[in-house]
């Protein structure tokens, strides 16, 4: 059983070192914490202004995270979404609950389009969020808000219905 919960500061060490592993050794792209000095300061990079930061814990491990930067004007950005690989797949549902966590939270606190950035080569990511009603868009749609990230080469959006709430 896992459960998810807000970053607090004791995550942080097994939150870096989870990505990094599945970034350079799983996926073999080419990035280092140095290039991503947000994980170095979560809480004041993403649990600023509307944003915030979730990890799943299984037996206080950390197995999974997702992360939503507040851009400003109902705009925000997915980001750090990971989960360890022994707890991937449907049987899990890790990704899912932890998307379904940050699409509450959107629609909580007003945000209209969620946009992310990803890579092609992460081809079950791009699957997962085409499935959840995300749209692909030219680079050159993003919002001038949105902060792109050297690696990514696909880029997508999710409008949230405002009807929901």
């Amino acid at each position: 059983m896992y459960n998810i919960s807000t970053f607090e500061e004791g995550h942080q060490d097994a939150i870096i070192k989870m990505i990094l592993n599945i970034q350079q050794n799983e996926f073999q792209v080419p990035i280092t914490i140095d290039d991503q000095p947000d994980l170095m300061i979560i809480p004041a990079f993403y649990q600023s202004k509307k944003g915030n930061f979730w990890v799943a814990l299984h037996e206080n491990e950390v197995i999974g995270t997702i992360a939503l930067i507040d851009c400003g004007e109902g705009v925000g950005t997915l980001r750090k979404m990971f989960v360890k690989k022994e707890f991937r797949g449907k049987e899990f549902g890790i990704g899912q609950k932890l998307w379904d966590t940050l699409k509450i939270w959107a629609e909580e606190h007003d945000y209209k389009h969620i946009y992310l950035g990803t890579v092609e080569k992460l081809q079950a990511a791009i699957r997962f969020y085409e499935k959840n009603g995300f749209t692909w868009i030219e680079k050159a749609g993003l919002p001038e808000s949105f902060p792109i990230m050297e690696v990514d080469t696909h880029f997508y959006q999710y409008q949230i219905n405002s009807s929901n709430h």
